[in-house]
């Protein structure tokens, strides 16, 4: 050994622990703490404001020394447990969010335990993400040639499909020219004027600029209007302009409505244009013979986003692109890279990779708590859950329109309800209706414009949630109302 080599530590620092039963004792109340937590939900607010002696400990010195686990664990449940946004209770129905299961819990444990990079490598994890391809390829009616991808959610995947879009237009030497193929007839895509923002962003990201996106007027039930879609693709191409793809919504952000999937996948064709489908949420109801048929045209797509967080309750994240076209899907993401070179053997085998589909190297095995969850439920009794939402949001709607003191400023397609109490100065006093749900911990519902007024947004995604819940939120309303009004 040379005299200049240095001696290595007799003991070598490591990251496991040092008495392993200790940490276990720790780690099962951990566990059953979350057990616990999940089990008393209805016992809990929804949601509460947060101490300001509670963010303070959020503005504390980098850590220098360690800390035993059962002292992290006590901050933990007295500091965040308490004061999350709440999307796991039956009465949070702000927002499109869904409440997770104990199971994807316990498979995310599985996960962290694993903590594989699904980037790509000869690995089972990754053919486990591969099986859940196969089952969307078999609820969407796509051939076994499509490919698809976990990804954090449905804004992640409505840009990769642009990219993909904007491969199959301009071809795989835009990956190298960028955008100056487009220079003389600039792209143009479309999408209703109730679409999600990330649409217009993923234009925005991909090189295209927002102004390449034409909102299409949508039609009294908030849908798509096709007849102005046709119009406004006519008069860009005789104005020079090169129109790439149309965007169908499943499940509109502010009132869940579903763009004429069919008829727009057939003005598509007709003009050879690229369908993407944005089923953030809806695109599930595929799962529930109720709501399917409403969905019809989907399989036609030639991509499609949705979350797998959402309606499919398993816990964030969990989105997912599905697309039509393997070989075009594979040709705008793949790299040369010398270090991802594949072998025909050893861990370095298994081409082709998850990395050849999008722009994440390093990937978290979400395919893990969408498996469990599909398989410790089961399609049917996943459908039946996405069925009992919307029969829900139908329920609030009838009662809605039942009571002189609401009005109802929207059609239910699917499982949000957009409402309002009616007032001299409805805006404000519905604006604080909601503020007053959310501080009381019955309730959490959000707001929206319809039609320049604003609006108690209800959107049910929650399985926990009932019928009783439901009542309580009306109630709720009415009485804060009465109060306003009296006031």
């Amino acid at each position: 050994m040379s005299s200049a080599a240095k001696k290595p530590p007799e003991t070598e620092p490591t990251l496991d622990p040092d008495d392993w039963s200790d940490f276990r004792v720790t780690s099962h109340r951990m566990l059953d703490d979350m057990l616990d937590y999940l089990e008393h939900l209805r016992e809990r607010p929804v949601w509460q404001p947060i101490p300001q002696a509670v963010r303070d400990q959020f503005h504390s010195a980098l850590p220098e020394s360690p800390q035993t686990l059962s002292e992290i664990h006590h901050q933990f449940m007295q500091t965040i447990l308490p004061y999350t946004v709440g999307n796991a209770h039956p009465g949070f129905m702000g927002w499109v969010h869904g409440g997770g299961t104990p199971v994807g819990m316990l498979a995310d444990m599985l996960a962290s335990g694993i903590n594989t990079n699904l980037g790509g490598r000869d690995q089972i994890p990754i053919a486990v993400e591969r099986q859940i391809l196969e089952w969307v390829r078999e609820l969407f009616g796509f051939p076994d040639t499509a490919s698809g991808l976990f990804v954090t959610g449905t804004s992640m995947a409505n840009l990769i499909s642009v990219w993909v879009a904007r491969t199959a237009a301009l071809g795989p030497e835009v990956r190298e020219q960028g955008m100056a193929a487009a220079e003389k007839t600039p792209l143009t895509a479309y999408a209703s004027t109730g679409a999600h923002g990330s649409i217009a962003q993923a234009l925005d990201l991909v090189g295209l600029g927002t102004a390449s996106l034409r909102k299409v007027p949508v039609n009294d039930r908030f849908e798509m209007d096709l007849a102005q879609l046709e119009d406004m693709i006519a008069k860009d191409i005789e104005s020079g302009f090169r129109p790439f793809m149309v965007i169908g919504t499943a499940g509109t952000v502010d009132v869940g409505a579903i763009d004429d999937l069919e008829g727009l996948s057939s003005i598509c064709q007709s003009k050879a244009l690229w369908f993407h489908v944005d089923g953030a949420f809806g695109a599930l109801g595929r799962l529930s013979s109720e709501i399917a048929p409403c969905l019809k045209g989907i399989e036609r797509a030639d991509s499609i986003a949705f979350d797998f967080h959402k309606w499919g309750q398993v816990p964030y994240d969990a989105g997912f692109i599905l697309i039509r076209d393997d070989a075009l899907h594979r040709q705008t993401f793949a790299s040369p890279a010398a270090y991802l070179h594949r072998e025909t053997r050893g861990v370095a085998a298994g081409s082709y990779w998850p990395c050849d589909y999008g722009p994440d190297l390093s990937r978290g095995f979400r395919a893990l708590k969408t498996w469990f969850t599909f398989k410790a439920y089961g399609t049917e009794q996943l459908g039946s859950v996405i069925a009992h939402t919307c029969r829900l949001a139908h329920y609030l709607g009838s009662c809605i329109e039942n009571l002189p003191e609401l009005e109802l400023l929207a059609p239910v397609s699917l499982n949000i309800v957009c409402f309002r109490y009616r007032s001299a100065d409805a805006n404000k006093a519905n604006r604080y209706i909601v503020t007053e749900l959310h501080e009381s911990g019955l309730a959490v519902p959000s707001t929206t414009i319809i039609r320049d007024m604003l609006a108690i947004r209800v959107a049910i995604v929650n399985h926990r949630t009932r019928q009783s819940d439901i009542d309580q939120l009306l109630q709720a309303v009415l009485r804060i109302g009465a109060g306003l009004e009296k006031a």
